[in-house]
This record gives structure tokens, C-alpha cells and sequence, in this order.
């Protein structure tokens, strides 16, 4: 394997472990800038004639750890788009049912907290 070969590697291995570490700290805002940089580097190692399979398998691996990360995080982020969600419909009406079983939706218009005086 030439020495550019062994760069692309250990720097796409350098960016995998700093997106690994932005996603297991939350800082999602970070991976947008890796991403460019992680693709010309996947690009450029994909271009190369690389004959050592155990390094890429090794990149591989951390592909994968890191999608999985990445969709945890994904998933957690729509959990929690549902639940503000679900946040303001009860803020604006409530959901229940007559004797009859048929659901019936109360409006809530809000009560304004100014006190007039005169």
C-alpha cells in the first residue's frame, strides 16, 4: 500500500472517530461539516487500488457503528418532534368521548392572563 493510500485511510479513520464522538455527545450540529469531507475521502480511497482488505473492512465496521449511531439519533429526534407535537394539540382542544362511545372534541380557547382595572 503507497503512503497516499495509508493518508486517505488514517484521515477518513480520524474523521469516522470524530463523527463517532460528535454523535455519542449530541453535537449533531457538527456532522453536516464532516459529511463533504467524508465523502471526497470514501471517493478518493474507492478511486486508489487498495490491496489491503483488512483496512478497508476496518473502515467499513466504523461505517456501519456510526449509521446506526446516526439513526438512533434520527429516531430520537422524531420521537421527540411527536411528543411536542401531541404537546400542542392538548393545549388547543381535549379529546373525549360521550356516553354514547363517540369521540367529541372540546376547543380550549386560552384564558388571558392581563387584569383590567379601571
Amino acid at each position: 500500500m503507497t503512503k497516499e493510500i495509508e493518508l486517505l485511510i488514517a484521515e477518513l479513520d480520524q474523521i469516522l472517530e470524530s463523527e463517532r464522538t460528535a454523535l455519542m455527545s449530541g453535537k449533531l450540529d457538527v456532522l453536516s461539516g464532516m459529511a463533504a469531507e467524508k465523502e471526497a475521502l470514501m471517493g478518493a480511497i474507492d478511486l486508489t487500488k487498495v490491496d489491503d482488505p483488512e483496512a478497508l473492512e476496518h473502515l467499513i465496521e466504523k461505517v456501519k457503528r456510526n449509521q446506526g449511531l446516526l439513526n438512533n439519533a434520527l429516531e430520537g429526534i422524531r420521537k421527540v418532534a411527536r411528543r411536542m407535537a401531541a404537546f400542542r394539540r392538548v393545549q388547543g382542544s381535549l379529546e373525549t368521548y360521550d356516553r354514547n362511545g363517540e369521540k367529541r372534541v372540546v376547543s380550549m380557547t386560552p384564558i388571558s392572563s392581563v387584569e383590567r382595572r379601571a
